[in-house]
């Protein structure tokens, strides 16, 4: 897709890799500080570093980051999770990974939605990309926000429903890479409906079971709406900027009475280093998807969903499977 240069819309292949060097000196700054405060007082940093790993490769991967965060916690015998809570702050390096990435088309957006140096049809365009955003954010706000404890106490708690979530997303991913792709698919994020966000935003919403993945939910909800590959992925990628954000507010202000001094450290390697791997992983999967179908990791997700199964049978997790 060409993207002319002098227009605000979004654009589907996302920002150049290279980040200013002020930027480059305040992450390496705040890294440097977290591994300070982290090494110094913690036994347990070296988990923490893997997890901000795990969360960066993940999260915009269709393959549930929160999955394998917990799955991956759990192996590591990690005890600074804070009910859950950890496992979501650190999504907030991943968002700020997006706003990163897409800097110069935020930036260029901002603009014209405020209508400063844009003309009417380039503000018009941008504030109604933004409403489409906002429109497929509101579905898994308001069912998130009504059943934050239980996901949080049950769902969270369920090795089988992670492992079974896995393998039923996968088999929908390779299902739908094996349907005939529409004659006239959407290629351009600004021609989003907003029918078409509200149908990505639904199928967002099953992405609060563990397993499903948020990525991948409103990828293959984008898929269904009629938006070709690279533009359902690009779309995911601006709608986890509300997304995540909001998620990790609603959490952090819910768990203010839990997080002590000592947990500080360990919340902010694991964001900084979330953030640090989920930039890079943005650029990867955005090439990727632009020459690959999905199908990689439909398999990738079956296979992992049979090992936590197994893992299951021999009695390394408990199975936790929620009462009906």
């Amino acid at each position: 897709m060409q993207k002319n240069s002098s227009a605000p819309a979004p654009a589907a292949l996302g920002s150049s890799l290279r980040l200013p060097l002020p930027i480059l000196i305040v992450v390496g700054a705040l890294l440097a500080l977290a591994l300070f405060l982290t090494v110094s007082s913690h036994n347990d940093w070296w988990q923490v570093l893997i997890l901000g790993i795990v969360q960066g490769l993940t999260e915009f991967l269709p393959i549930s980051s929160t999955a394998h965060l917990l799955i991956t916690s759990d192996l590591l015998g990690f005890q600074g999770s804070i009910g859950g809570t950890f496992e979501i702050f650190i999504q907030s390096g991943t968002v700020l990974a997006v706003i990163g990435f897409y800097i110069s088309d935020l930036l260029s957006q901002t603009r014209a939605v405020l209508g400063i140096d844009a003309t009417d049809e380039e503000s018009r365009t941008a504030r109604r990309f933004w409403l489409g955003v906002l429109i497929a954010f509101i579905p898994a706000a308001i069912i998130g926000l009504t059943l934050r404890d239980w996901i949080k106490t049950v769902l969270f708690e369920s090795p089988m429903i992670i492992a079974s979530s896995l393998i039923i997303g996968g088999i929908v991913f390779i299902v739908i890479e094996r349907l005939p792709h529409r004659e006239h698919q959407v290629d351009d994020l600004k021609r989003v409906s907003w029918r078409q966000a509200l149908g990505i935003g639904f199928a967002q919403v099953l992405a609060l079971v563990p397993g499903v993945s948020r990525s991948g939910s409103s990828i293959v909800g984008g898929l269904f709406a009629g938006l070709d590959r690279r533009t359902a992925t690009a779309f995911s990628f601006y709608l986890a900027i509300p997304t995540l954000g909001a998620a990790t507010m609603v959490d952090l202000l819910g768990s203010l009475d839990q997080i002590t001094s000592d947990d500080i450290g360990r919340l902010l390697l694991g964001t900084v280093v979330a953030m640090i791997v989920g930039w890079l992983s943005i650029g990867w999967l955005l090439r990727y998807v632009s020459r690959h179908s999905f199908v990689a990791f439909g398999v990738y997700r079956i296979v992992i969903g049979i090992v936590i199964l197994a893992l299951v049978a021999m009695g390394a997790f408990e199975a936790n499977i929620p009462a009906t």
